[in-house]
């Protein structure tokens, strides 16, 4: 009964926030430790803390996978997936609708090139949030500098992954002889065995999923296993996906308007910015494909956390990994100001007008601090305003 009792309120906390949550990843936290450390109580703020911390540690959406651990700490693994599916199912079933429209004509051509132009001021303050708290010294702003560069010169997945591992190594050897803090331990309802399970089976899929591609010969299990990859490597939360996704989907499965424009529409939602696989798998597989492409991209968040939280306070002391991780961090600041560029500008601006635009939102996002979702439909109107002018 207690249990069942837990279920629901997990649910309906979550519900909540996947329907108010405006603002992405660091606004997410905000919410989440308003609800579920300051009002509800389900846990301190060191629990918190360190929740964050590992969620920042592990690749994936971090926001998401805090919300997924903190419901595994109160209902077990079902509950972390109660957790994630009241906060994301709100933003998938919206950007679905919206990719519904854009296939079916219904949506004006010059409100799609205002959401482009959205993405550009999104992405360029994400970039500078990022920058202030990942790149704080000169070091790490060398090496997100020279990350930029190499992807900037060779854009590929690979050269993504290669960056992530170079970076870490470097952040190894530059930080390595820094402390570590004290971890607090976490009261969970699984242990390292199921810990292990978990790693083992995000291995194996990382790793067989794209072996046996060739093999199977399968438009669903493609997107099954483009989603999962991108899922399984992406570090620095929602923004990043950006570039590693439009080098997977473009312009085999859609043109990069289609893909900058459900990007765009993904900010005026609140919930994860990882349920734009919902927008890309209506698009790439209709029903189906919307099913896969969701499972599989949050499924490594999943797997990651149910792996690593038995494992965490041990983790938590090793002042090596800390220092891999801040290279990493440093990298991934690197791999967004590069996406900035392209596909970002290269694909949202037209011309003077197109980024007179995005300077206001950019104003509207970082100086006047307005609501997302406002900036988005602002930018919008404006867009299509700008494109019945030049028509």
């Amino acid at each position: 009964m207690m249990a069942k009792k837990n279920y629901m309120e997990i649910l309906k906390a979550s519900t909540k926030l996947g329907l108010t949550s405006f603002g992405g990843p660091t606004a997410h936290l905000g919410y989440f430790r308003e609800e579920y450390v300051v009002k509800r109580k389900w846990l301190d703020d060191k629990a918190y803390a360190d929740l964050v911390a590992l969620c920042q540690f592990l690749p994936g959406p971090a926001s998401s996978q805090v919300g997924i651990s903190i419901g595994m700490l109160r209902g077990g693994i079902f509950g972390g997936f109660l957790s994630w599916f009241g906060f994301a199912m709100p933003s998938v079933i919206l950007l679905v609708l919206f990719a519904l429209l854009v296939t079916n004509g219904s949506f004006d051509s010059g409100w799609i090139q205002g959401l482009k132009i959205v993405a550009v001021a999104v992405v360029a303050h994400a970039l500078m949030g990022m920058g202030k708290s990942l790149a704080p010294d000169k070091p790490r702003i060398a090496i997100a500098v020279g990350a930029a560069a190499a992807i900037l010169l060779m854009p590929t997945a690979w050269a993504q992954i290669g960056i992530i591992v170079l970076t870490g190594i470097i952040g190894y050897f530059l930080y390595r002889k820094a402390e570590a803090p004290e971890a607090v331990k976490l009261a969970l309802t699984f242990g390292k065995k199921t810990g292990l399970a978990a790693w083992a089976i995000f291995a194996g899929l990382l790793i067989g999923l794209p072996l046996l591609r060739p093999v199977i010969e399968s438009s669903y299990y493609a997107i099954f296993d483009i989603f999962y990859r991108v899922g399984s490597i992406v570090f620095g939360g929602g923004h990043v996906v950006l570039p590693m996704l439009e080098r997977e989907v473009v312009p085999n499965w859609m043109s990069a308007d289609l893909f900058i424009s459900g990007y765009g529409a993904a900010q005026a939602v609140p919930g994860p910015l990882f349920t734009l696989a919902g927008y890309l798998g209506q698009l790439m597989g209709s029903g189906l494909g919307v099913l896969l492409a969701v499972v599989a991209m949050f499924l490594p968040s999943f797997l990651l956390v149910i792996g690593t939280l038995p494992f965490w306070s041990i983790i938590r002391t090793k002042s090596g990994v800390q220092a891999a991780l801040k290279g990493v961090n440093a990298g991934v600041v690197g791999i967004l100001l590069a996406a900035l560029y392209d596909p970002v500008f290269t694909s949202g601006i037209r011309g003077p007008l197109d980024f007179a635009i995005a300077i206001i939102a950019f104003a509207m996002l970082v100086y006047f601090k307005l609501a997302p979702w406002i900036v988005v439909l602002v930018t919008a109107i404006l867009g299509a305003g700008a494109y019945a002018f030049l028509s």
